[in-house]
């Protein structure tokens, strides 16, 4: 048995309206960076390794938000944290890489970005609380169950969370150099509070003394949370499945803290990956200035 997704139709597991959205932002990116980049200021080639991030981005935003990951993320709480986990720490960094500095200056040079509000939002701290009260609020139990019940509520929440989490990763990978608000050094920082930020909830979850979430314990509660991502009428699950035990290897307990150490470990993992790569580049520029110092001094040294 594949996770019991044998028992669901093509348009649960996959999202069809939802899939051709997403393939047809893909295709307009090959445009922008192919035959139409020369229509932007500044344009330039995209390498390979920046257009394959931001495929892979689109895909793993897709599976996580409308393909399979999705649904299995209702029926199993070890899924829900895999796509937090993949939505929200690692396909923002891929995003932020794949688009190329040209086409951010032409998606913010409107003048209203400039505002105060905009600026303010986006001060490194502010962007690094939001995402982590944002996240840390959502996965309080009654919260988490009451916005899972919620359709409307559940889209809204997760188009913040994913737009928090771009604003933090993009003070670690911000692809315009003079838009940069802190220096390496501060960034290094920056990325391990990120990490130290967000284990309370993970804590929280790991060494429960019980299962915490409705939606994978409760068949109602389940149920109604399932009727939001497959089609029919989802009182009929309950008749054939008696709820989410049917599709769950674990008990719920295991189930929950195998959960919050996907979501931690896939977290370090992304997080030790941006601090090797933070400390290159800061590496790389100080040797850098560096050489360009001696060249400077060598003129000098040879007129003595």
């Amino acid at each position: 048995m594949m996770w019991g997704l044998e028992y669901f139709s093509f348009r649960d597991l996959w999202s069809p309206m939802f899939m051709i959205f997403m393939m047809a932002i893909i295709v307009l990116y090959t445009f922008m960076v192919g035959p139409w980049k020369h229509r932007f200021a500044g344009s330039a080639p995209v390498s390979f390794s920046r257009q394959l991030s931001f495929v892979l981005a689109i895909v793993l935003l897709y599976l996580t938000q409308g393909g399979p990951l999705s649904l299995m993320g209702h029926l199993m709480f070890t899924f829900h944290m895999t796509n937090m986990a993949l939505a929200y720490i690692l396909v923002p960094p891929l995003l932020i890489y794949g688009i190329p500095d040209w086409m951010w200056r032409r998606l913010f040079r409107a003048s209203f970005w400039r505002w105060g509000a905009f600026r303010l939002i986006m001060n490194p701290i502010i962007s690094l609380g939001l995402f982590t009260l944002l996240f840390s609020f959502y996965h309080m139990p009654d919260n988490h169950d009451w916005i899972m019940t919620h359709f409307t509520v559940h889209r809204i929440y997760y188009a913040l969370l994913f737009i928090s989490s771009v604003m933090m990763w993009w003070h670690v990978y911000c692809p315009i150099p003079e838009w940069r608000r802190m220096t390496h050094m501060l960034t290094l920082g920056y990325i391990f509070m990120s990490g130290l930020l967000l284990t309370p909830a993970c804590a929280m979850i790991i060494f429960a003394s019980g299962p915490l979430f409705a939606v994978y314990n409760d068949p109602q509660v389940w149920v109604k949370a399932m009727g939001y991502c497959v089609s029919g009428d989802p009182a009929e699950l309950l008749s054939k499945f008696e709820g989410p035990a049917f599709f769950n290897m674990m008990s719920g307990k295991d189930d929950q803290q195998l959960g919050g150490i996907v979501m931690k470990l896939l977290q370090e993992f992304v997080n030790a990956a941006a601090l090797y790569t933070v400390f290159m580049q800061w590496y790389r520029k100080e040797r850098s200035e560096e050489k360009d110092k001696d060249e400077l001094l060598k003129p000098a040294a040879a007129n003595r």
